[in-house]
């Protein structure tokens, strides 16, 4: 048995604040801010900016990101997720070029999303916020085992400039213990501290940004980066039971995670058991319908949310579950094939009436900041900006060449992601943030998480930590092994084709999460043991 009731590390809990992220010193360089007084927003920007230096592969400056605030009674979503370019063309270029290298990057977001959060709740300057992201850049960082683990995986996409190989492979190549420093981002950063916004998009950075990038014949120029505009939106919210679930609006793709959770709220999950064959197949099952939906309705115009969100639509689509065979699935991403018995889009609008990585902070005054960026995949587009310390993303790979795709590669647009910072609140009061990386995993991984809290009584490391499904194209499913032969055997005998994978796969996310205790107003945080995420307290 693990040592704290079903987990192997503790919740950790505080009174004045917590953070959880990815990496433990993103996570200090969090807690120092809110030490020195500052608030979860500061906070949040000084482990964003941190990760960009302790997490490279997942996290940087040239990624893009969604951020959740609630204050109070507030819920503000800040949208900082870049655009094609204006040259990018679906028909000049092939999918591997798409994959990765200079013709695979949006405009980049995040910087302009840290500051733009910071400016309108934050309480520090820029320089105090980045101050932990620049020192361990100049004096070095020592690479977690899992670091190491990932920048090997990586080395053919870093292979794809010769500055990301110098950056990342240099100097004998990554061992754990080892350290190093980025001096380059170091700059870049100090630069941003003093000049803001303007530097990056608009100033010198700007200029080696879009020379780099056209010279190696990619799409980006000077003026994209001139157009970026973080955007203020309202959150999506349903409700489940007697909670409120907010997230991210379309043009986003969280809408089919709160529709699997409108789904699943009218069976009895309890009764079911936690990753019992029952539980597990009504999960995969509502999943599966939610990701049609998504494929459908999320990359066009005028997203029928409020339909796709009504427990009308909901009670619709629960009523087309076999609760004893499994349904073909059309998979995680737009394929031209259809297959024999596929499942089709719901009609939402009949009901109209009615990576990545992910990291959150909270503070003592009731303000919680629960944000998701990415790079794409890991390192993203492999393509590293000379003299910035800066990986550009391959953001455009989650679009597609197909013309007949609703998803295809056009000047201007943003890319579908699937990124859910998700905050819970009953009667008003917060209750609950989790988020994860993991492309189209994050909206089957994030409900899980949710509903361990929710329906089976789990505290927030127990819900991070349980084992994990991934439902793909046709009846395919990845389980954890730790979910007993047993189960596993049973969903087989539905109709499933079950993959075992690790015991703690990074392929079912990489899970951060922050509770509430409802009576005392304690923070409990928890992080995922999957990557090198930890949560600290004070």
């Amino acid at each position: 048995m693990p040592p704290h009731r079903d987990a192997y590390r503790p919740s950790v809990m505080g009174t004045r604040g917590v953070v959880t992220s990815a990496h433990p010193l993103a996570s200090m360089a969090g807690i120092q801010m809110l030490l020195a007084g500052g608030n979860a927003v500061d906070a949040a920007v000084a482990v964003g900016s941190t990760l960009n230096v302790v997490e490279p592969f997942m996290s940087s400056a040239g990624g893009i990101g969604l951020m959740l605030i609630s204050r109070g009674r507030e819920r503000h979503v800040l949208d900082f997720i870049g655009k094609a370019p204006a040259a990018a063309d679906a028909a000049a270029c092939t999918d591997d070029e798409l994959a990765g290298g200079p013709k695979s990057c949006a405009t980049p977001g995040n910087l302009g999303g840290w500051l733009a959060a910071l400016e309108r709740f934050g309480s520090m300057d820029r320089a105090r916020v980045l101050s932990p992201a620049i020192s361990l850049a100049e004096h070095g960082v020592p690479l977690t085992f899992k670091s190491v683990e990932f920048i090997e995986g990586a080395r053919q996409t870093l292979g794809r400039s010769a500055e990301a190989q110098r950056l990342y492979l240099g100097n004998g190549g990554p061992r754990p213990g080892g350290i190093v420093t980025y001096k380059e981002l170091g700059s870049t950063f100090r630069q941003v501290a003093e000049g803001g916004a303007e530097a990056f998009y608009r100033g010198p950075i700007a200029r080696a940004i879009a020379r780099a990038v056209r010279e190696a014949g990619g799409w980006l120029g000077e003026a994209d980066l001139a157009a970026f505009a973080p955007q203020w939106r309202e959150p999506a919210a349903i409700t489940y039971r007697d909670h409120q679930v907010f997230s991210m609006p379309p043009p986003f793709s969280a809408f089919q995670m709160l529709e699997t959770l409108n789904i699943l709220e009218g069976y009895d999950l309890k009764g079911f058991r936690h990753n019992s064959v029952d539980y597990l197949h009504h999960l995969i099952e509502a999943v599966k319908l939610g990701s049609a939906d998504r494929l459908a309705y999320a990359y066009g115009e005028g997203v029928p949310i409020a339909g796709l969100l009504s427990k009308k639509y909901a009670a619709s689509q629960r009523a087309r579950i076999d609760a004893k065979r499994a349904a073909v699935s059309e998979g995680e991403r737009h394929n031209p094939e259809t297959l024999a018995g596929q499942i089709a889009e719901g009609h939402p609008a009949d009901f109209i009436k009615e990576h990545t990585t992910h990291f959150a902070c909270a503070d003592a005054a009731g303000t919680v900041v629960s944000v998701t960026q990415t790079l794409g995949v890991p390192f993203g587009a492999g393509f590293a900006v000379p003299g910035t310390g800066i990986v550009l993303n391959n953001i455009l790979k989650w679009m597609d060449r197909d013309p007949r795709s609703p998803n295809v590669v056009r000047p201007g647009r943003k890319a579908g992601t699937m990124m859910s910072p998700t905050q819970v609140f009953r009667d008003g009061v917060f209750r609950l943030s989790v988020g994860t990386p993991g492309s189209y995993g994050i909206l089957q991984t994030t409900p899980q998480m949710l509903l361990n809290v929710l329906e089976f009584g789990m505290n927030i490391q127990e819900a991070i930590e349980a084992p994990r499904v991934r439902v793909y194209r046709d009846r395919l499913v990845d389980a954890e092994s730790r979910i007993s032969a047993e189960t596993r055997a049973g969903l087989v005998a539905r109709g499933h084709d079950v993959n075992p994978i690790g015991d703690w796969s990074w392929i079912v996310g990489g899970g951060q999460g922050i509770v509430r205790d409802p009576e005392s107003g304690a923070l409990m945080a928890g992080a995922d043991p999957r990557r090198d995420g930890y949560a600290l307290a004070i």
